[in-house]
């Protein structure tokens, strides 16, 4: 790699810390949002769904409209757009301001996740993208372990607004850093929505969209519910809670990283089996928690595979519109996180239905049950396409053949 594609990386990375910062630090805040708007805690909290639902439903359809325009203007528009949403959040004075705040700060992030990853895959080497876009993903992930707990400090030190005033802060610094890092070559693809949705027509890419959905899924009908888990089953000391959370969040780094070595070699092919062993470690905390050392070993496990197919099937949206509809290039490379919002949704909703109706720890099976979806469907759509590769090579053996016979 040469210098300006590392520093090219290195903002990505930054990007991604900021989105993640910003759209987190809310769940560290929702106390005092309540109190200084006089709310309900639920009220506050559906501040978090609105975020997660309009990300995933403004992402595709807003990525597909802007596809058009080239990368570099785009991209330094959107996070000026970004930097507005967050001092709207932090002038707020009424709930519904913070609400629409938090509505455009949504749909404006998955765009700039998704042109991040076009970026990096459009401008890296070959051998080099699962790897850098590993790294951008971990942006997220050291936005949960570091940029959120110091966003909730700055809340809880000089109130919420404060923490917003903070994220408006990065989100000028990573404004100066795109402006001298992001290429401007980067041509945008003329293309209409409609063709660009003629994506979803291939069945193996709805297939696919669900298959990180229903991983992430499983681990968040565990992780949604993990400090009640670690309070009332595990018993571990209230003050102890969020360094778990910490050691959580350290761990999962490890887990993006890996994930990017794992898609340099044949990635769809191993995830299956991932997908297994999320099973596995996330039933095995039903039976671990008996222990505080042997369910804390179960939980590190949990964080240790929740990212490893994020690179895999970043890379395999991008390849099949590649090779498919490359128009909608830009569009597919929204799908993993869009994907992992749906998953989100999907598994805090499964974990309160079953907190509600049975027992706390009996989120661990559950989870595991999904994650045995994820593996189900990641083995269709990798039989799918094997046979279809072999077509393909039958078809050429066919033709080199054929024209041989008539030379």
């Amino acid at each position: 790699m040469t210098k300006q594609q590392k520093f090219l990386t290195l903002n990505l990375f930054l990007l991604t810390f900021v989105l993640g910062t910003s759209e987190f630090v809310m769940v560290g805040l929702l106390t005092e949002v309540a109190a200084d708007m006089n709310i309900t805690i639920s009220v506050a909290g559906s501040l978090v769904s609105a975020f997660a639902l309009s990300f995933a439903i403004g992402t595709p359809v807003f990525t597909a409209l802007f596809s058009r325009f080239s990368k570099y203007p785009l991209i330094l528009t959107l996070i000026g757009i970004f930097i507005i949403g967050n001092i709207i959040t932090a002038v707020s004075g009424s709930y519904g301001l913070l609400l629409a705040s938090r509505v455009i700060t949504a749909v404006v992030t998955g765009v700039l996740i998704a042109l991040a990853m076009a970026v990096a895959s459009e401008t890296m080497p070959l051998e080099k993208r699962g790897a850098v876009i590993s790294i951008i993903f971990t942006g997220f992930t050291v936005a949960s372990v570091l940029g959120v707990p110091l966003g909730t400090y700055i809340g809880q030190w000089g109130g919420w607004h404060m923490a917003y005033w903070f994220t408006t802060l990065l989100g000028i610094v990573s404004l100066l850093a795109s402006f001298a890092t992001i290429p401007k070559g980067l041509k945008g693809a003329r293309s209409s929505l409609k063709k660009q949705i003629r994506l979803f027509a291939y069945p193996r890419i709805v297939l696919a969209f669900f298959i990180p959905a229903l991983s992430i899924g499983a681990t968040y009908t565990v992780y949604t519910y993990l400090a009640p888990l670690l309070q009332d089953v595990l018993f571990v000391p209230a003050q102890y809670i969020s360094l778990v959370f910490l050691l959580y969040g350290i761990v999962s780094i490890f887990s993006t990283l890996i994930g990017g070595k794992l898609a340099a070699r044949n990635g769809m092919g191993k995830i299956r089996y991932v997908f297994l062993a999320q099973a596995v470690i996330l039933a095995s905390l039903y039976v671990s928690s008996g222990s505080l050392v042997g369910g804390l070993v179960s939980i590190s496990f949990i964080a240790l595979v929740v990212y490893l197919m994020n690179s895999t099937m970043q890379l395999y949206f991008i390849d099949w519109a590649d090779q498919h509809v490359p128009e909608a290039r830009d569009l597919a490379s929204s799908l993993t996180s869009v994907a992992v919002n749906v998953g989100i949704a999907i598994g805090s909703a499964l974990g309160g239905f079953v907190t509600t109706n049975m027992k706390l720890i009996d989120v661990s099976w559950f989870g595991g049950i999904v994650a045995v979806l994820a593996a189900v469907l990641a083995f269709m759509n990798y039989g799918l396409e094997r046979g279809a590769h072999k077509a393909n090579q039958e078809e050429d053996g066919l033709q080199g053949q054929y024209e041989a016979k008539t030379l």
